[in-house]
């Protein structure tokens, strides 16, 4: 049972229920102008029309509510019949989210059925059932987010029945061993009914006992990323580029390979196409930890470009609370919103249309306030019940013209602790991913160089600061070999330009078509760069040494250049023996 519910006993402050039915007033686009009636509250779910196409109460005023409809409003008009539904837009989660594809409401966009029709909030109840095993017993004592009991037919990831948020006490009763539907109670604690499946409101985050924690590397698979500007897990991340650089690719990269229990991937305003081809390559995927397909511990939310624009406007809220749910279980999260432009888009043309105040650029006043709502969704956890799990947000930024200072990009930068920001230059120049080491930045590199070197890689520090320092002085010399040319420059710089050369296709270049590069593992990255700098330390000796540059440009770097696509994933030996083959040909200092 997956899609979005409207139940008046989760919310509390609406005893009451369902208000009475109200006239609609007038009808402007996505925008619905309805009676006011008593118990109508803010983000209410609100049913329009005949169809009963659903929206959500953004403003009361007076004895006027305005709704935003998420759905066509074509063939609406004032008169019609609204219902206030007496409860916030809630989303149904469960073990049935894992594998599957929704809209921007989280209604499954595969299988068919009646929910297809305009104004369905949710579908029927599906006849699958659950393999439910408790975990506790009748007469024992549980809190809030503990465990009641596991579902053993959820899929490569371990799925749990928990106590809903707010719930504890004696366990009245519980269901023995066995296949139960989603919607069925499972057990009583306290008086409350627990069931397979939860609901949740949307735009209000899940509580937590205790938020922070150690930090933690997350592995992307990706070099560019975990050598120089690594995340840590519950960490944010803002991805901006101009069209054309390589951000869907990159963020495809990052839910296929990193090292997280659960993707959630949210496909806000992307082409269908675009859509279309995640779906089918996480489908056809062989997961690594399972040997099963990646996307049976995927969430893919698809808002496409041609669904209505606001319920892209939900469906960030909405991934963020599916992300929260498997966080709840002590799983680690990562939740790719691929862009966020595209909802600031939303936010703007809804607020154009109430009348909101425009700031910079038509964005309302608020938009730095609902980015930074956003992001705050993400963290390291101690869940209610005790467990560790994260939240990772990752999200690509589309600004116009590849313009960086447009208010999306600069809002979302104050709030994110990293940026990987995509250069036009490089992509044009097939050097993919197109990461600007000198336009991102990392604010957790140096919490993460003291995990790595707790683990065992005490080099990884300083590693990472000798690449950037050879990709500074590469950026740097760049110009006056505009200018005059390589062949002006002194010998010990024309070798700077060469070191920035070997970094750039040595080691940031990787192949996301390679069979053995797509994924590099963290030893197979160090290796590389290890290779890397001392074959540009064997360089520098030599010309120190007398020999001249243009004899060392003349050299055939093959070895540490093909590295990366010659040796699997994880072959460290096999970096090591090509490393030995360039100092070998580069020979002894003269």
């Amino acid at each position: 049972m997956v899609g979005m519910t409207a139940t008046a006993a989760e919310r509390p402050g609406h005893p009451e229920g369902p208000a009475r039915p109200c006239r609609i007033l007038r009808v402007a686009g996505p925008l619905v102008e309805v009676e006011y009636v008593g118990g109508t509250a803010m983000y209410d779910l609100v049913s329009l029309g005949q169809a009963g196409l659903p929206g959500e109460v953004v403003a009361i005023g007076g004895d006027v509510v305005t709704v935003q409809s998420y759905e066509y409003t074509g063939g609406l008009a004032p008169g019609d019949t609204a219902r206030p539904m007496g409860a916030p837009l809630s989303a149904a989660l469960g073990p049935a989210l894992l594998g599957g594809v929704f809209d921007g409401l989280l209604r499954p966009l595969s299988g068919g059925g009646e929910w297809l029709r305009p104004g369905s909030v949710r579908p029927a109840t599906p006849e699958r059932t659950w393999s439910f095993v408790p975990e506790v017993s009748e007469g024992g004592r549980i809190g809030e987010g503990g465990v009641v009991g596991e579902i053993r037919d959820g899929g490569p990831v371990r799925s749990r029945v928990l106590v809903p948020p707010g719930v504890g006490g004696v366990v009245e009763r519980v269901a023995a061993a066995g296949a139960y539907r989603q919607d069925e109670v499972v057990a009583v604690v306290g008086g409350a009914e627990v069931r397979i499946g939860a609901s949740w409101p949307v735009r209000r985050p899940r509580p937590v006992r205790e938020r922070g924690g150690e930090r933690e590397a997350l592995g992307t698979g990706q070099r560019v990323i975990d050598l120089l500007f690594p995340v840590a897990r519950g960490s944010t991340v803002a991805v901006p580029g101009g069209f054309g650089t390589g951000k869907t690719m990159l963020l495809q990269q990052i839910a296929k390979w990193c090292d997280a229990d659960v993707i959630v991937y949210i496909g806000c305003g992307e082409r269908g196409n675009e859509m279309a081809d995640v779906i089918a390559e996480l489908a056809a995927l062989e997961d690594p930890r399972t040997g099963g397909r990646l996307a049976d511990r995927t969430v893919t939310i698809a808002n496409t470009s041609n669904m209505p624009m606001m319920a892209r406007e939900a469906s960030v809220y909405t991934g963020a609370t599916v992300a929260e749910y498997f966080r709840d279980m002590g799983l680690d999260v990562v939740v790719i919103a691929d862009s966020t432009s595209r909802w600031a888009e939303a936010l703007r043309e809804f607020a154009s249309r109430t009348g909101a105040l425009p700031a910079e650029e038509g964005y309302p006043a608020g938009l730095a306030s609902a980015i930074a709502a956003f992001y705050e969704r993400a963290g390291a956890v101690v869940t209610l019940g005790g467990e560790r799990g994260s939240v990772t947000m990752i999200g690509a930024v589309s600004p116009p013209g590849g313009d960086l200072t447009e208010p999306v990009t600069a809002h979302t930068e104050r709030f994110v602790r990293s940026v990987w920001s995509l250069d036009r230059d490089l992509a044009y120049a097939r050097h993919y991913p197109a990461l600007s080491w000198s336009g991102s930045f990392s604010r957790d590199a140096a919490v993460l160089a003291e995990r790595r070197a707790a683990a065992g890689d005490a080099a990884w520090a300083d590693r990472r600061a000798r690449l950037a320092a050879v990709l500074a002085e590469a950026d740097r010399l760049a110009d006056l070999v505009d200018l005059v040319g390589v062949t002006a420059l002194p010998d010990p710089e024309r070798v700077g330009v060469l070191a920035g050369r070997l970094v750039r296709e040595g080691v940031l270049r990787q192949s996301a078509l390679s069979a053995n590069d797509a994924y590099c593992g963290p030893g197979k990255a160090a290796a590389l760069a290890d290779a890397v700098l001392a074959t540009v330390d064997r360089c520098r000796e030599l010309v120190a040494s007398g020999v001249p540059a243009a004899t060392v440009e003349a050299v055939d770097f093959g070895p540490v250049l093909r590295a990366r696509e010659e040796v699997g994933p994880h072959d460290t030996e096999g970096v090591g023996a090509r490393r030995q083959a360039m100092l070998d040909r580069l020979g002894e200092p003269r």
